[in-house]
């Protein structure tokens, strides 16, 4: 599960550590999926695509965006991987943030920073009672030089 901290045109960002076992798994296979589901609602929308890093500019605008203890905790935090124990982290970070009490930048790690994924289908689903959900697919084609989007029921 990610954090999604933004989309625009080009797609759907979120920050994490590059070393996490996500992104390993990205490394080797750069196509993923985003499921935002609303229970509440009986509606959830999917979307797929490739990914790819952010650039290192992006990144670094964004870490030094949050606060200052997020900034720490990533540092701390060598994501997925074995600890053994919790002090270890609270240690760590005490650490650091004596280290950067005077307010002084801290540096975004090497091992941190973003993807985007770019939209390559969405699929919009409402559930319904009689288990025959409603589900729209949306996916993009070329038409005239034009990006359009081809838009398909599907079976629930």
């Amino acid at each position: 599960m990610v954090l999604l901290k933004g989309y625009d045109e080009n797609g759907f960002v979120w920050y994490t550590n590059y070393e996490s076992r996500k992104a390993h798994e990205l490394s080797e296979n750069p196509h993923a999926s985003l499921l935002f589901y609303w229970d509440g609602l009986n509606r959830q929308v999917r979307v797929e695509g490739s990914v790819e890093k952010v650039s290192d500019e992006e990144s670094e605008q964004y870490f030094h965006s949050r606060p200052r203890g997020s900034q720490l905790g990533a540092i701390v935090s060598k994501q997925s991987t074995v600890v053994s124990g919790r002090n270890v982290l609270h240690d760590l970070y005490k650490e650091l943030e004596g280290k950067y009490s005077d307010g002084s930048l801290i540096p975004k790690p090497n091992y941190w920073g973003g993807y985007r994924l770019k939209p390559e289908l969405f699929e919009f689903w409402q559930g319904q009672k009689s288990r025959l959900h409603d589900r729209l697919q949306y996916s993009p084609e070329e038409s005239n030089g034009q990006r359009v989007w081809r838009i398909e029921r599907l079976a629930p």
